[in-house]
């Protein structure tokens, strides 16, 4: 049978800390199910690395530890480590780290482990890890709407690869995919939240959608399709504002229908000095953290767009999981103690 998933307002509740399928891996590892499910994961990183090899671009090791890692990560808190007597942290996205890689070539993709602590309240989303893995690509002189082509291509790609390579497996899960139609829908955020307003869902103009809006915003969607355009101060510094529509950044969300949610996110990037550091200290951030990156940006980071797409949420949706965890051989849900 396909999982179900837990509908808008029925939050999922986590798995008991004793439940035998978590705290013996060996156990649940053995499972037909969760064999099924990380074949059919193999087969998605496979045609991912497949399909951005073909259009050109070239794999990169992702950075594990660093001084600074992304600041934008909605309630979550970062990790840090001491590095030979200086604090470093855990990534929690390598988006800086990407945007300087393009000067060794003009388009790179890293499948890169990231640590969050996230708040104890999303281990009932269903769609939360405190570790996870993410494809992050990124390619210097693009605009947005190419970034939105390339990530429609990509999950178009690894739909049809995992659906011709992954026949038993899907059929063992009981999960009947079908490829994506595009193009995809391209929805405005304002537009978005004036329509959530008007149907009674609490949701502000200024800020990211929140968790139980997009889901409900999912799971009356019969494709994937695009949130853009965030307004300013609802994101990174690194997500460049339009110059032409002061407050409005020029980014996006990849949704997926189904109860799904967010898959990805991504953007134009700041890439000039000036406009870094003002965008840092809108947002809180102390500049002087962030030296061997401002001052690679003083001395010029091409101007380029990217995203991140999760492994785990992309493999819960190809496989109809309702939740993360059962979709990862080792599950770091968060504020559980698990091996």
């Amino acid at each position: 049978m396909e999982h179900a998933v837990a509908g808008a307002g029925d939050r999922r509740r986590p798995p008991d800390r004793s439940s035998a399928d978590l705290t013996t891996p060996d156990v649940y590892l053995a499972t037909a199910q969760m064999r099924a499910t990380l074949r059919v994961q193999q087969e998605a990183l496979h045609a991912a690395r497949e399909s951005l090899r073909e259009a050109g671009f070239v794999e990169l090791l992702p950075p594990l530890i660093g001084p600074v890692t992304d600041p934008g990560i909605r309630g979550s808190k970062q990790v840090d480590v001491r590095y030979y007597g200086h604090d470093y942290r855990l990534m929690t996205s390598a988006i800086l780290y990407k945007q300087v890689a393009l000067h060794a070539f003009p388009k790179i993709f890293l499948v890169a482990p990231n640590v969050r602590l996230e708040p104890l309240d999303t281990a009932y989303t269903g769609r939360h890890l405190a570790e996870f893995v993410q494809l992050d690509v990124e390619f210097a002189s693009t605009r947005y709407a190419d970034a939105l082509t390339l990530l429609e291509d990509l999950l178009v790609d690894i739909v049809e690869h995992v659906k011709r390579s992954c026949t038993q497996e899907l059929a063992d899960l009981g999960r009947e995919l079908r490829v994506p139609q595009r193009p995809f829908a391209r929805e405005i955020h304002a537009d978005v939240v004036a329509r959530l307003q008007r149907i009674g869902r609490s949701q502000e103009g200024s800020a990211e959608i929140r968790w139980d809006e997009e889901e409900a915003l999912s799971r009356e969607a019969g494709e994937p399709f695009f949130i853009c355009e965030y307004p300013k101060g609802s994101r990174g510094f690194y997500d460049r504002e339009d110059p032409a529509r002061p407050g409005v950044l020029l980014d996006f969300d990849l949704v997926l229908p189904g109860g799904h949610g967010e898959v990805a996110s991504g953007g134009e990037r700041e890439y000039e000095y000036a406009r870094l550091v003002t965008r840092m200290r809108e947002t809180g951030e102390d500049p002087a953290k962030y030296g061997w990156y401002l001052d690679a940006a003083r001395r010029g980071i091409r101007a380029s767009c990217g995203f991140g797409l999760g492994i785990e949420r992309l493999t819960r949706y190809l496989v109809g999981a309702d939740a993360v965890w059962k979709v990862r051989a080792f599950p770091k849900i968060p504020g559980m103690l698990l091996p």
